[in-house]
């Protein structure tokens, strides 16, 4: 089993690339990866309720661990209370530790 680190920091509503990055992130862990979706930037929209949050809630669903930026969700004005169920704030030394740790990281 590996470990992978998917960065995504697009907007999925401007960028229809971000749709790769979600299916590259289901498929890993369907194959029995260690899979984290980190959202930063831009990329935290979907990470409340929303037009395109269906997708997101289908990657957490595949069993990857979805995380996102906590200083780009106050930059964007979502508060941490808005999010999906799936979708856990995190500081960007998540993204540090991970790949400290060895994983295979990949930013979109």
């Amino acid at each position: 089993m590996a470990k992978y680190l998917l960065i995504e920091s697009r907007d999925p509503y401007d960028s229809q690339d971000v749709d790769f990055c979600y299916d590259l992130a289901k498929d890993l862990a369907k194959a029995g990866n260690d899979v984290t979706l980190f959202l930063i930037q831009n990329g935290v929209f979907p990470a409340r309720p929303g037009a395109r949050s269906g997708a997101l809630s289908d990657v957490a669903s595949a069993g990857v661990e979805v995380l996102a930026d906590d200083f780009s969700l106050r930059e964007r004005g979502i508060a941490e209370a808005t999010l999906l169920d799936a979708v856990k704030p995190a500081p960007i030394d998540t993204v540090v530790d991970q790949l400290a740790e060895g994983r295979k990281a990949m930013w979109h």
